[in-house]
């Protein structure tokens, strides 16, 4: 297939600074979770979007010192020459498939809480430190001396990144992470000196910074300067008119802008509350002030959508980090015309989550990512079948189409049974809950997939029994049958089942998504899931004119959603639609005309009046056809919901996982199923 020439505008070369772009695809910074600890890892994931057609690749921050130390998240260090080869394996294996490779250095100030250094912090201005556990710390403010110590910490970074390799060497002032964005700011910069005050003054450290970075590494390297365009903190924050006359002020100066948002929850919004392109109306303004490229992201997946921002002016170059995520290869497959290949992002920020808990980068659409060296896993090769198997998928949720897609993809035979009468599993069910539409693009990829396969069948409306399977014949049977929400309480609080009165039957988030609906307009939902899906149903039913009040033992609704950046907003919308929260209680208790809560901290007892009860507390597997088979002396594996209940993501992930085992001798317990970095004592 050929490149339609509508997109040849997307693989025009450009120049940024002294080095030229081969297209318009720039992969901007993003963290992952690996950092200085998985090197390897993260290296191999770095080549693998330069292999996909990436022209520019960046790293995540770097802490430039030892004073810039945001543990216990893992991300890059540059603190001394010892951290210079570990960086150019990465830079190596993005320069091996001819792209740019970018480094964003980086300073963090207050938000930098140097936990592990025990270094006392500084900021612009005297504050408490910014941290996700609120840690009891306090930067002091920088004086004369420290400021000309950042600039001389961050000229010596750019000196050891240009030694380590690296192609682009990033000034940051974005995401409220950064030190001279919290410099340019007046909600962080409250000096009376030459670097605070006017806007000229906020902005001098930056200006001075960037001359240093260009004097230092500038004949060699391009110099980006990535900023926030807005901070949404009112008149006392960065707002896009203010940033637009400090990039007026020195608009030539760097080699490429790299535009963004502030703070990190506003950069990367989830498909549940914007639409592709939703950075569009704070970043427009900027191309008409500077000669130089500018860059930008908005979860883009469309080439016409890419196509129109270049052609309107809004910026140069297509930033990504989620769909470079999701889709390592997104350049490649429009440049060779496949455009249905193409897995998009489905901006549930599962990837983003991995950086909250410090644990390797996942993305729901792609389970190759981060699996790259650990596993050996590839986004669009997979070694052939080890022989002419007919393997028996039964579930076509997202585990039953991964691993049909990818057994296929090796050529084996496939049969892929469903019983119900469409394909996708729980993503059908929830991509038709309100904001979560775009999930529908993990059944809907993998089905497109599958019928370019021959070797896979799918076959609806089949409820598969012992005696049908044993019909079948095939060599190998494959359980990915899912899981049913539990309507007896059990969950984190309620470890067991919790009698109740049956005249108060509880629906669950599966009667819900079925078409079920309470039969009083005054619903209590109990939340002990954590996730999405309480405070999701909690809005659907709020719009169909039901009076919620949604109960949850933690002190925030769908508390895990501070890792995918959408707690705040999600009970924000909530209290704004009216729902009644009571945190830090459970609904220990169901009777007629109302449940019992009970208090996490007290154990204090106390009637909550209710018409109906839904629960969104745990799952069980469906593995009742796992253990027929078993008892008729029928082999067979699991994956996916219905061997451990877990996110969409882990069940693609394990359905991939599936397929790539297939045909491998058994592995043992105790051996390791991939690889890790182990540190050698000398």
């Amino acid at each position: 297939m050929t490149r339609d020439p509508r997109y040849d505008i997307l693989f025009e070369p450009i120049r940024i600074g002294p080095l030229t772009a081969r297209n318009r695809f720039y992969q901007v910074p993003h963290c992952n979770g690996m950092g200085y600890r998985d090197a390897s890892a993260l290296a191999a994931m770095r080549g693998m979007k330069a292999e996909g057609g990436w022209a520019v690749v960046c790293t995540e921050m770097v802490e430039i010192h030892h004073t810039a130390d945001v543990a216990p998240y893992v991300e890059l260090r540059l603190w001394s020459d010892h951290d210079i080869p570990m960086l150019a394996r990465i830079a190596d294996r993005i320069h091996a498939h001819e792209s740019l490779a970018g480094i964003e250095l980086c300073h963090s100030g207050y938000t930098a809480n140097n936990s592990w250094t025990r270094e006392v912090p500084f900021a612009a201005s005297p504050m408490p430190t910014a941290s996700y556990f609120n840690d009891p710390v306090q930067a002091r403010g920088m004086d004369k001396e420290d400021i000309r110590n950042l600039r001389r910490a961050h000229r010596k970074a750019a000196l050891r990144a240009r030694e380590a390799g690296f192609d682009l060497i990033y000034v940051y002032a974005g995401h409220g992470l950064g030190i001279f964005q919290h410099f340019l700011s007046r909600a962080t910069n409250f000096r009376n000196d030459e670097y605070g005050g006017s806007l000229e003054n906020r902005a001098r450290l930056l200006r001075e910074v960037i001359e240093d970075t260009k004097e230092a590494v500038g004949d060699r390297c391009a110099v980006p300067v990535r900023i926030a365009m807005h901070e949404f903190q009112g008149a006392s924050g960065l707002e896009p008119a203010e940033v637009e006359d400090a990039i007026a002020m020195m608009a030539e100066l760097p080699d490429l802008w790299d535009l963004s948002l502030s703070d990190w929850s506003k950069d990367s919004q989830t498909s549940r509350f914007s639409e592709e392109g939703f950075q569009e109306p704070y970043i427009k303004g900027v191309k008409k002030l500077t000669s130089k490229p500018v860059v930008g992201v908005g979860r883009y997946t469309s080439p016409d959508t890419m196509v129109r921002v270049i052609r309107q002016g809004i910026m140069d170059m297509i930033g990504a980090a989620r769909p470079s995520i999701a889709d390592p290869f997104l350049p490649r497959k429009i440049e060779e015309g496949r455009l249905d290949d193409i897995r998009e992002c489905i901006g549930c920020n599962i990837c983003v989550t991995h950086d909250f808990t410090m644990t390797p980068l996942r993305c729901t659409q792609n389970p190759s990512m981060g699996e790259e060296w650990r596993r050996g896993w590839h986004p669009e090769i997979i070694r052939p079948r080890h022989a002419d198997q007919h393997v028996l998928v039964i579930g076509a949720g997202p585990a039953g189409l991964e691993a049909s897609r990818a057994l296929g993809q090796r050529g084996y035979r496939v049969s892929l049974a469903e019983k119900s009468a469409e394909a996708g599993g729980r993503v059908s069910q929830e991509s038709r809950l309100p904001g979560l539409a775009a999930w529908a693009r993990v059944r809907d990829w993998r089905l497109l997939q599958l019928r370019k396969l021959s070797s896979v069948t799918l076959y609806l409306e089949s409820d598969m029994t012992p005696a049908l399977v044993a019909e079948v014949g095939a060599d190998h049977v494959l359980l990915t049958t899912g899981a049913t929400w539990l309507r007896d309480l059990t969950g984190r609080h309620n470890l067991r089942p919790v009698v109740h009165d049956a005249s108060l039957n509880p629906l669950t988030p599966d009667d819900l998504m079925a078409g079920r609906r309470p039969a009083s307009r005054q619903v209590v939902i109990f939340d002990d899931d954590h996730y999405y899906m309480g405070g999701v149903l909690a809005e659907l039913l709020v719009r169909e004119d039901h009076k919620v009040t949604l109960v949850t033992p933690s002190s925030l609704v769908s508390s895990f959603t501070k890792a995918s950046l959408e707690q705040k907003v999600i009970q924000a919308r909530l209290l704004q639609l009216g729902v009644n929260i009571i945190a830090n209680h459970a609904v220990t208790g169901i009777a007629p005309d109302h449940v019992m809560l009970e208090c996490v901290f007290t154990g204090e007892q106390s009637p909550l009046e209710a018409g109906a009860i839904v629960t969104v507390t745990a799952r069980r597997p469906d593995d009742h056809l796992w253990h027929d088979l078993t008892a008729h002396g029928i082999a067979a594996s699991r994956a996916g919901d219905c061997f451990g209940p877990a996110t969409i993501a882990a069940a693609v992930h394990a359905g991939r996982a599936f397929a790539e085992d297939f045909g491998q001798p058994p592995r043992d317990f105790l051996d390791l199923p991939f690889r890790r970095e182990v540190t050698a004592l000398s």
